[in-house]
């Protein structure tokens, strides 16, 4: 008999679980699945939110499944249609359109929510207030863009990772743009001050406005944001709109309303479990000792153990924690930054080259020979070489200077900006978990463009930050496959090779 589970969030996390259960079990034999959607529209990616906000992207194109795929996989799914509340005893979930759904197991992929500071005049009760947009969903991204006539001016709060995306996008349109952070450099949970200092001179010089250490105090629709600076010292910015970007907090009333522990998140073991073993949280709304809140790549790693548990392919299958690489989704600037950023001001060895007029700026942390933390910044070779060594967890070169600057790679391989010449291991999609090796293989089964590259491998189909790499493989095995063959002559046979 099949087992009935259910889940709650049909976000990124929430359909890469659908997809995966699906995957091992495509039959629906073993699990039988209901999906409950607050949103009514299909799943999408988020990630990709700062690229349809620039312009770049549609709303339609980000969506993660064409039209009829949950029929076609035998996946009840409820768009529109919110868990109100859970009874953890009865097994069962109510819901806003009054249907009850029983489960043997839940799964929770509420994900998050944005969280607006208490500021004045921001917020309308719960909703933002007229001229205020969060920058979390699609409806936030037609809201802003709505708003968002080229020549306006608007504040963006909020120097985080989303912040700076926002800013991006929004400077793309042809909006003027004010970024206020309260904190003294730019991404101060990636970054250390160098990186946060050449990251704002890069904004800077695409026409957007960096503030820090600075704090909003009112918003006056229709006329403009007051802010305080470090100093105390108040002043008024004319403004037609401000994007909140501020942070955001765990979906935890659910969980927290039947009776299961959480935190700042909802708690979970290895096997995905909550203090209810027949509850399952995955994802942003759940914290996990080795997590990483905010980024895409736990939520599917996690999402991929408990599809492995709940359909009974793996029952030995945990989940451990994430390498946390974070890549900056921000026309012409090129960030990456793995590990932690405190061990670039620990006590192990640290390399780094700053050169903040050219916009260039890479700096690494090494323990025992090994790359525990870095952020590369206008420098792709750099941020190509401190993935691949944090990825593998390959010892160092002695020559550092090397390293820092990016001429190599693990087993000594050397690396150019060229990704024709990445060694077949290396993992070009982080969100998939996609190897260089995995896209020549789908490419010689026939998957011979980018597009077809991507449907194949998903790669570059999670955060995005990889599709310049997928290209570039692309036409490089393209440019490969176009040259005339060699003939060697081998005794009387003739042998042909291809050049890649």
């Amino acid at each position: 008999m099949s087992r009935r589970v259910v889940v709650i969030g049909h976000g990124m996390v929430g359909a890469r679980f659908v997809e995966n259960v699906r995957r091992r079990d495509p039959s629906g034999v073993r699990v039988r699945l209901t999906v409950l959607g607050a949103e009514a529209r299909p799943a999408y990616n988020r990630v990709l939110l700062s690229t349809v906000l620039a312009g770049g992207l549609s709303a339609r194109s980000v969506e993660l499944h064409p039209p009829g795929w949950a029929a076609r996989h035998r996946v009840d799914l409820r768009l529109g249609v919110a868990a109100t509340g859970i009874d953890p005893v009865r097994r069962e979930v109510t819901c806003s359109d009054g249907a009850v759904e029983r489960y043997d197991e839940l799964v929770l992929a509420t994900g998050s929510r944005a969280w607006v500071p208490p500021v004045e005049g921001l917020a309308d009760g719960d909703a933002p207030a007229e001229g205020v947009a969060a920058f979390r969903d699609l409806d936030d991204c037609e809201r802003i863009l709505a708003m968002a006539r080229p020549g306006a001016r608007f504040a963006v709060l909020g120097g985080g990772l989303l912040g700076c995306e926002a800013a991006r996008g929004l400077a793309g349109r042809g909006v003027r743009v004010t970024l206020l952070h309260p904190v003294g450099h730019l991404m101060e949970r990636q970054l250390d001050p160098g990186a946060g200092c050449v990251l704002a001179a890069a904004l800077e010089r695409l026409g957007i406005e960096v503030r820090l250490d600075t704090t909003a105090v009112s918003w006056h629709p229709g006329e403009g944001l007051r802010y305080r600076d470090a100093d105390g010292t108040t002043a008024f910015l004319a403004a037609d709109g401000v994007v909140v970007a501020a942070g955001v907090r765990a979906e935890t009333d659910l969980a927290a309303k039947a009776g299961v522990a959480v935190d700042r998140g909802v708690l979970v073991d290895d096997r995905l479990a909550t203090s209810d073993d027949r509850i399952h949280a995955i994802g942003d709304c759940a914290q996990h000792a080795g997590g990483v809140a905010g980024l895409v790549q736990p939520g599917w790693e996690q999402a991929a153990v408990l599809a492995d548990l709940v359909t009974g392919a793996a029952p030995s299958a945990r989940y451990h924690g994430t390498r946390a690489v974070t890549r900056l989704k921000a026309r012409d600037v090129d960030l990456a930054v793995v590990g932690d950023p405190a061990e670039l001001d620990g006590d192990g060895e640290v390399l780094r080259f700053a050169d903040p007029t050219g916009g260039r700026y890479a700096a690494l942390a090494l323990r025992a020979d090994r790359v525990v933390g870095g952020v590369a910044i206008g420098l792709p070779d750099a941020a190509a070489s401190m993935v691949q060594f944090y990825d593998s967890g390959a010892p160092a070169p002695s020559d550092r200077l090397g390293l820092l600057l990016g001429r190599a790679l693990p087993g000594g391989a050397v690396e150019t900006a060229d990704p024709g010449r990445l060694p077949a291991s290396a993992l070009v999609c982080r969100c998939n978990s996609v190897t260089k090796g995995a896209l020549v293989t789908a490419w010689r089964a026939g998957a011979t463009d980018p597009g077809a590259l991507r449907r194949a491998t998903r790669a570059a189909t999670g955060c995005g930050s990889c599709g310049d790499t997928v290209d570039g493989i692309c036409a490089w095995l393209a440019n490969a496959d176009s040259r005339p063959p060699v003939l060697h002559a081998v005794g009387s046979t003739d042998r042909a090779e291809g050049a890649a």
